[in-house]
């Protein structure tokens, strides 16, 4: 039997959609709620999967020192990193791929909730980004990797 909690963190962050064509190719920001759905297989001595608390510090240490306060941009938006090398001081975070929620929600799944929850005997099976109050994406292990639509959930009446 496996066992599921859930962690709630919230930061703020700014990115812009390269090659969008709309609005959200203009940076701006938002101030995200993130789910974590970690899973274990055993219990400890408490009948805790893994403490709540050891949880939240790890995955709100990894969003506070690489996404908090920073701008989340593409390895392909050269613009946006150049703009963004000019403002001193200045923190961003470039990712692989375009900074949408799915990406954003794939991203801590498959790269930082390893990293973090290595050697703890839990998984991050499900991370959820909430983008605004009515709009959030989210990514499970229980799919392909590439983002299968199944996998993702994503409502943009409030984008």
């Amino acid at each position: 039997m496996s066992l599921t909690i859930m962690r709630r963190v919230k930061f703020c962050a700014g990115h812009r959609l390269y090659g969008h064509g709309g609005k959200c190719e203009h940076f701006h920001g938002h101030n995200y709620v993130a789910d974590f759905f970690v899973q274990g297989n055993e219990q400890d001595s408490v009948g805790r999967v893994f403490d709540f608390s050891v949880l939240k510090k790890r995955v709100k240490g990894w969003l506070d020192e690489n996404w908090d306060h920073s701008f989340l941009i593409s390895h392909e938006d050269s613009n946006a990193r150049q703009a963004l090398e000019m403002v001193k001081p200045s923190r961003f975070f470039v990712l692989p791929y375009n900074p949408t929620a799915e990406n954003m929600a794939k991203y801590l799944l498959e790269e930082a909730c390893p990293i973090v929850l290595k050697d703890t005997g839990a998984t991050a099976v499900r991370v959820r980004i909430w983008e605004t109050d009515e709009s959030y994406a989210e990514a499970s292990l229980d799919s392909p990797a590439s983002l299968a639509s199944d996998a993702l959930v994503a409502d943009f009446a409030g984008s």
